[in-house]
């Protein structure tokens, strides 16, 4: 093998000729300079549609392309960068094999950092490949960006999953959008509005929203309002979790309110104790231990409208168990005894489900939640916290998408 091929191999380039090899620099900051130029074929074309052009001028001289390290030593890719004319961008410069359009680094470079950021810290990345941490964040949008292929991305969705995470402070929300069947991520924006979730389905096109036919999302209007409107044939099931979520908070409140009025009392240690028994309350009856169903068996006895609120917590996960009409006729008779239960949290809880029954009852027949969605929140969550926050949301959803949505590339050199 001819030495030009071992340094292609090397510095991972294609469609390009190796001139020269040279060491340049001084003792402790040397580089690898390789010369190279395009092939015949990749000569001449637009930086950014790679459509052959005519040629402008020879451009600002030769530039350099950080290309990946050979052992300790940094490897820089030179050549000449001329200036083309397109039809359809005007003057830019022409378009090499080895890198993107607008940067200073080869694709291997790139990639191999954009893996490193999905597998490690930023900080981590940025200090191994020697560059600064906003120039990973710029390589992961530029490689997301690149790899993001709307028409795959989109074709064959039918059951989508729509949620929102506050990722920074102040209510600063992104509305995310997951496919059902494969689990990726497949839209984020910011905003947590109508008008964001009807920019999705403006995303996707009027045709690939007339074969949506799921939508699972919690209680907020402003994403059953935009599927409504842009996806009216779309079957949308309320999460169960929200539901049951919400009967856990109205039991907290029964417990809660309880425990004041035995203090205004003056019965102190009975407040102490009705305190006590919170995760007794909230902790499904599998996971509850030998002295938290003592205090059960207790209420039972001493604290029959905290005991009921409990029961009604239970039956309300029962019904979503039951799934199907068993799980319908469990609904109506869930709302029966909580409408009459005489406790105001819980008669104020009947009337909120009375509202949603009917996305309820989808959730019941179909067996969709919300629980992809909520998988990708907690991915967010945790980039978030792995990268100490980010100072645009669209850095974050790169990040989103490059772990989430399947964008990460392979490591260079290996399938």
């Amino acid at each position: 093998m001819s030495q030009h091929r071992v340094w292609k191999r090397i510095v991972g380039v294609e469609h390009t000729v190796i001139e020269a090899v040279e060491l340049d620099g001084e003792v402790g900051v040397e580089v690898v300079v390789v010369s190279v130029r395009p092939t015949r074929s990749r000569r001449g074309r637009c930086g950014q549609c790679r459509r052959r052009c005519p040629g402008y001028d020879q451009g600002g001289g030769r530039r350099r392309w950080r290309a990946p390290d050979l052992g300790t030593v940094i490897v820089e890719l030179e050549a000449d960068a001329p200036r083309v004319r397109c039809g359809d961008h005007g003057v830019v410069v022409a378009a090499v094999p080895w890198a993107r359009a607008n940067t200073r680094f080869s694709y291997a470079f790139e990639d191999t950092c954009a893996w490193m950021a999905a597998h490690t810290s930023g900080a981590a990345t940025a200090e191994y490949l020697r560059v600064a941490w906003r120039t990973v964040t710029a390589i992961v949008e530029r490689v997301v960006a690149g790899r993001l292929d709307g028409k795959t991305r989109f074709d064959g969705v039918t059951r989508i999953g729509i949620d929102e995470i506050a990722h920074r402070k102040g209510h600063r929300y992104l509305t995310a959008v997951t496919d059902h069947d494969t689990g990726r991520l497949i839209w984020a924006a910011p905003g947590r509005d109508t008008a964001t979730v009807e920019a999705f389905f403006d995303a996707i096109g009027p045709e690939r929203a007339a074969k949506i036919t799921h939508v699972s999302a919690d209680g907020a209007e402003w994403i059953h309002t935009a599927v409504t409107n842009k996806a009216p044939q779309a079957i949308i099931c309320l999460d169960a979790f929200h539901v049951v979520a919400w009967a856990t908070k109205a039991l907290d409140q029964v417990r809660r309110d309880l425990a004041g009025e035995l203090r205004r009392a003056g019965a102190t240690d009975a407040a102490a104790g009705i305190k006590g028994t919170r995760w007794a309350l909230l902790k499904n009856p599998a996971d509850l231990t030998a002295i938290q169903r003592g205090t059960l068996a207790g209420l039972a006895q001493t604290n029959r409208g905290v005991y009921r609120a409990y029961l009604l917590k239970e039956q309300l996960r029962a019904v979503f168990a039951a799934k199907g009409d068993h799980g319908r006729s469990l609904l109506g008779g869930w709302l029966y005894w909580a409408k009459r239960s005489q406790l105001e949290p819980f008669t104020k809880l009947a009337r909120t489900i009375e509202r949603y029954k009917d996305l309820i009852v989808n959730t019941l027949i179909h067996g969709l939640s919300n629980a992809r969605s909520e998988a990708t929140n907690v991915h967010l969550r945790v980039l978030t916290r792995r990268a100490y926050g980010f100072h645009s949301p669209e850095a974050l959803i790169a990040m989103a998408f490059l772990t989430r949505g399947g964008c990460c590339p392979d490591l260079p050199g290996r399938a």
